[in-house]
């Protein structure tokens, strides 16, 4: 089997330092409600750092994405797979996240700007098990595509470790037309920083 060839390529240009990305404590992951009052202000043991860079694989060499099914934060049906053909950002966020607030508003002003391009994005909300915190984040950055509602972190579990960190939130993956990861990005980004990304792997064939 080959192994994928991961290329770092370097965001730090463009601004990332001011943008951090919360690590969580494996055991508060699985094991803390995040519902509650405690979760609004993140973790007491959370630490903090940069994405400075974006992991990018090879195409030939790219794994597959693993199957996300489930209930988006509203209770309806939504799965990766109904975007296959298209390109696809996973965002994996949390209401409880300060640097998933900071970024909210250029995804979703991406999102728009590149729909046309055959560019979908999917949000995977971890953490929040009342979805009802949850909802009030994405009317208060008016995020208009769906989010999986994932509170355990079950759905991140299924990605491999080198391209999805599941302590490490936010992070973003591009996945191309063909449902393979593309792209791993872990830490807050811009859509200045995104896009050449998006448009790298939308350019390719599928």
């Amino acid at each position: 089997m080959r192994r994928p060839v991961l290329r770092p390529a370097s965001l730090a240009g463009a601004g990332l330092g001011a943008a951090a990305g919360c690590i969580l404590a494996a055991i508060g992951l699985a094991g803390t409600d995040a519902g509650g009052a405690g979760a609004a202000a993140g973790p007491a043991s959370a630490a903090v750092r940069g994405a400075d860079t974006a992991t990018v694989v090879d195409s030939g060499a790219r794994p597959a994405a693993p199957l996300l099914a489930g209930e988006d934060l509203d209770g309806e049906p939504v799965s990766l797979a109904e975007f296959r053909g298209h390109v696809v950002v996973v965002n994996v966020w949390g209401s409880w996240c300060g640097p998933c607030r900071a970024e909210a508003d250029d995804l979703e002003r991406l999102s728009g700007q590149t729909r046309a391009e055959g560019v979908r994005f999917l949000g995977i909300n971890t953490r929040d098990r009342d979805r009802a915190a949850a909802r009030s984040f994405v009317r208060a950055h008016g995020v208009g595509f769906p989010s999986l509602h994932d509170p355990t972190g079950e759905l991140l579990l299924r990605f491999p470790p080198a391209f999805l960190n599941p302590q490490t939130i936010p992070s973003t993956l591009v996945i191309d037309r063909r449902g393979r990861i593309a792209v791993s990005i872990g830490g807050a980004v811009t859509d200045e920083e995104l896009r050449p990304l998006l448009a790298r792997v939308a350019e390719e064939e599928s």
